[in-house]
C-alpha cells in the first residue's frame, strides 16, 4: 500500500500543472496593444492560449491579479551575480570562489523574484567557471533563478581593464579579474577553454579604462580589429558568439566590424559605427543604472562630478544611438549595485529618450533576440515558455510600475504571488 500511495504521489508530482492568470491587462509588446481584461491558459511549462478570455480548464488553477498587467518576463542582459556592493577587486581578492558562488545563488534568487526570467551573465570577475554551476542548478531545478546565458570568466589583455594587479606593486602576483590573452593565439585558446568549462558565450573587454578631459571622451582599445574578429570566428565556429565591453572608439568601431553580438556601455559610438550596428542588429546595452550608482556612491565630490559628467555624456550619445536606428536591448550591470532593484534601467531608458513601450521592448522580445532565446521568450505567444510577470497599473503610461513587480512565473511555476 505505501508503495503504492508513493507511485501515485509521484505521479501528481510529474503531472504538467494547468493555470488560468487574469488581470486587468495584458501586454502584447511586439505592437503595444492592450488586452483588456487580459487572461492566459498555461499547460505545463509553455503558454497554450491568451486573450480576453480563455478556455478555464478542467483542474486549471485559477489567479485572478486584479488591476494588474500581464506582460513577458523581464530579461536583463547584462548582469554580474558573482559581484555585490562594495569593491570590486577586493572581493575577487578576499572573498573564496564558493563564498562567491553561494551569494550568486542569493543574488540569481533576488533577480527572479524582482521579474526577472531570464539574464546574461557578464562574467564572473575572478570566479572561473563558477557559474556555470550556477546555471546548472537552476536548469536542474536545484536553486530558484532566471534563465541563464553565461560567460564564466571575461577575457582581457595584461596591464588591461580588468588586471587588478596593476595597481599594486610589481612584487605582488595577484591574479587578474578576468582571463589573460594577449593576441590572437592566446584568444582561440582561452575561447576554447572557457567553451569547455561550460560558457554560453564570450565577454570581452575592448576598452578601458575611460577618462574625460575638458568634455572629451576617450578610452584606449585593448584587441585590434582582426584579432576580435578571430575570437568573433572561433565563437562561430561552434555556433555561438561573442559580446564586448565597449565604451567608445575605434574599440567599438573595431567590436561592429568583427561582428560582435553586442556593444555594453556605449559612451561614444561613432556614425559609421552605429550603421554597421543597425545593419549587422549588434545590440547596444546602455547600463544606466550602474552609471548613475557610481554617482551616487563616489568616495568623494572629485570623484562624484566625473561619474555624473560620464553618465550625462552617455545619455547624450544614447539619444544619437536613439536617433540613428541601433537596436537596444535592456541590460543594468547589476551587481556593484544590489540585486533585484535593476528595474530601475527601464525608468532611466525613458528618462533618456525611449518611449516606455520601446524600453519595455528593449527588456523582452530584443534581450530575448540578443540571448538567443526569441522562440522561446520575450512575448506572450501561445507555444512560448510561460515567462510571465504582473505589474499594478499601466507601464505603458507609468513605466515605474516595472520596479514593483508583484507575481513572477517561469517555465508554468509561480515564484511571486501578490
Amino acid at each position: 500500500m505505501l508503495a503504492l500511495l508513493l507511485m501515485c504521489a509521484r505521479a501528481q508530482e510529474t503531472q504538467p500543472r494547468s493555470f488560468v492568470l487574469h488581470a486587468a491587462r495584458l501586454l502584447d509588446v511586439a505592437t503595444g496593444r492592450l488586452v483588456e481584461p487580459g487572461e492566459i491558459l498555461i499547460q505545463g511549462e509553455r503558454i497554450a492560449q491568451i486573450g480576453s478570455s480563455v478556455p478555464h480548464a478542467a483542474g486549471a488553477e485559477y489567479i485572478d491579479l486584479g488591476d494588474r498587467t500581464l506582460l513577458p518576463g523581464l530579461i536583463d542582459a547584462h548582469v554580474h551575480l558573482f559581484l555585490h556592493p562594495g569593491d570590486e577587486a577586493v572581493q575577487a581578492i578576499a572573498e573564496s570562489v564558493p563564498q562567491r558562488t553561494i551569494a550568486a545563488v542569493l543574488a540569481a534568487k533576488a533577480d527572479l523574484l524582482a521579474g526577472f526570467t531570464a539574464e546574461r551573465d557578464m562574467g564572473t570577475e575572478g570566479a572561473g567557471s563558477a557559474d556555470t554551476a550556477v546555471r546548472n542548478a537552476i536548469n536542474q531545478g536545484l536553486a530558484p533563478g532566471p534563465r541563464l546565458r553565461i560567460s564564466g570568466n571575461a577575457v582581457d589583455i595584461l596591464g588591461g581593464h580588468e588586471d587588478i594587479g596593476k595597481s599594486v606593486g610589481p612584487h605582488q602576483h595577484i591574479l587578474p579579474s578576468a582571463t589573460w590573452a594577449n593576441n590572437a593565439a592566446e584568444l582561440v585558446s582561452v575561447i576554447r577553454q572557457q567553451f569547455k568549462e561550460g560558457a554560453d558565450f564570450i565577454k570581452i573587454y575592448e576598452t578601458g579604462e575611460d577618462s574625460i578631459v575638458d568634455g572629451k571622451f576617450s578610452t584606449p582599445f585593448q584587441y585590434t580589429e582582426d584579432e576580435l574578429r578571430v575570437a568573433v570566428q572561433e565563437a562561430a565556429r561552434v555556433h555561438r558568439r561573442v559580446a564586448v565591453h565597449a565604451t567608445g572608439e575605434p574599440g567599438t568601431l573595431y567590436a561592429a566590424r568583427a561582428g560582435v553580438v553586442s556593444i555594453d556601455h556605449p559612451n561614444q559610438l561613432s556614425d559609421e559605427t552605429m550603421r554597421i550596428m543597425r545593419e549587422k542588429r549588434i545590440f547596444a546595452v546602455p547600463t544606466f543604472t550602474v552609471f548613475e550608482y557610481f554617482a551616487g556612491h563616489a568616495e568623494n565630490k572629485d570623484a562624484a562630478k566625473i561619474e555624473r559628467e560620464s553618465l550625462d555624456l552617455h545619455a547624450r550619445e544614447f539619444r544619437k544611438q536613439l536617433a540613428a536606428g541601433v537596436p537596444i536591448a535592456c541590460g543594468s550591470d547589476v551587481g556593484p549595485f544590489p540585486h533585484g532593484t535593476q528595474a530601475r534601467e527601464f525608468e532611466l531608458m525613458v528618462q533618456y529618450g525611449m518611449t516606455p513601450l520601446a524600453a519595455i521592448q528593449a527588456g523582452t522580445m530584443n534581450a530575448a533576440e540578443l540571448l538567443g532565446w526569441p522562440d522561446q521568450v520575450g512575448e506572450l505567444k501561445a507555444g512560448l515558455l510561460a515567462d510571465i510577470v504582473a505589474v499594478p497599473g499601466n507601464p505603458l503610461t507609468n513605466i515605474s510600475v516595472l520596479t514593483k513587480v508583484a507575481f513572477v512565473m517561469k517555465g508554468g511555476v509561480v515564484y511571486r504571488r501578490p
